[in-house]
């Protein structure tokens, strides 16, 4: 999502809109969805055009382009006073923007995009621009797709995390301790049946979480062609664990062709692949990935939903199935 490569909103600008007024209608459908619940996220989307216009001026930079955006995040295209085009991505603060702050300092460009500037009052977010028209998504072949993807994650998780970053050690208790509370929720007794599977396998991995610097979110939406190499990850959530929890989000990619190239073949050749290109090791990999199932699962009965996901169901019963 730090990128132009956003899904954009039909209709006026931001910059358009900021010269008619601040309206809340303005702003991008995506972001009121995620921010608008609650009276900080409403303040935050009523200010953002001027935020937008004052970050611009502040660092002196012109938009190249239209602004895009996902669910968390405003990007705007831009060129610098010395002619560099760049990214700004304008978010509000809190832990997940300062753990990306965190995260791609501590990468510094060693597989992601470079963090150029950063505002701790706003935490806006100065990235060096990437090719938003050729994500990863477009290459056509699977196994290419799986080798950029693994060969990203191992780069990116050799490091140590750094001090001030979300431990899976405590989200995962935390996820094992909401299980009985969701179990009530869900309707079908074999999806209650893989939730606690997956809390029994997340359960056991518990006292030796990890401590390597996740990237959390890297599929194939999430790597974008760039100048000085290929393919560079985008969009962190930065989070200090185990690898293995890193692989869930590229087994997911792509899930319609996996279902047309037969759901269990492609999950089990995507799981040897990325397994062995990341180094990690395969029950443990699979533990964790049915912890990122499990995570889904809890997630989904927040947002009330009774019922869990077509992809996390096929793909842990895949896991379990075969007890990889």
């Amino acid at each position: 999502m730090i990128n132009s490569a956003m899904g954009r909103e039909e209709g006026r600008s931001v910059l358009d809109v900021y010269d008619a007024g601040v309206s809340l209608d303005a702003v991008p459908a995506a972001l009121v969805t995620s921010y608008g619940r609650d009276d900080a996220g409403r303040a935050w989307l009523a200010g953002l055009p001027h935020l937008l216009d004052l970050t611009l001026q502040r660092w002196e930079l012109r938009p190249d382009g239209p602004p895009g955006n996902g669910m968390a995040a405003l990007v705007q295209p831009v060129v610098g006073a010395d002619g560099t085009p760049a990214v700004l991505r304008l978010q509000p603060l809190g832990e997940e923007s300062a753990a990306a702050v965190v995260g791609l300092r501590t990468w510094d460009g060693d597989g992601v995009v470079r963090l150029l500037d950063h505002d701790t009052a706003t935490g806006a977010m100065l990235l060096e621009r990437l090719d938003g028209g050729r994500p990863l998504a477009s290459v056509p072949d699977d196994d290419a797709v799986m080798k950029v993807l693994g060969v990203l994650l191992a780069r990116l998780t050799a490091r140590p995390a750094p001090d001030g970053l979300p431990r899976l050690s405590d989200v995962a208790a935390a996820m094992v301790a909401a299980v009985p509370g969701a179990l009530r929720a869900l309707h079908e007794g074999d999806e209650r049946r893989l939730v606690v599977s997956c809390a029994v396998a997340v359960d056991e991995l518990l006292p030796e979480a990890g401590d390597r610097l996740l990237h959390w979110d890297l599929h194939d939406e999430n790597v974008l062609a760039g100048e000085r190499e290929p393919w560079l990850a985008i969009d962190p959530v930065p989070l200090a664990g185990d690898p293995g929890f890193d692989l869930w989000p590229a087994l997911n990619s792509r899930w319609d062709a996996a279902v047309a190239g037969g759901v269990e073949r492609v999950v089990l050749r995507r799981f040897d692949l990325l397994s062995e290109l990341v180094g990690v090791d395969r029950a443990r990999a699979a533990g964790w990935t049915l912890g990122r199932v499990l995570q889904n699962a809890l997630w989904d009965v927040e947002d009330g939903k009774a019922a869990l996901g077509p992809a996390d169901v096929a793909l842990a019963t895949v896991l379990l199935r075969h007890r990889v």
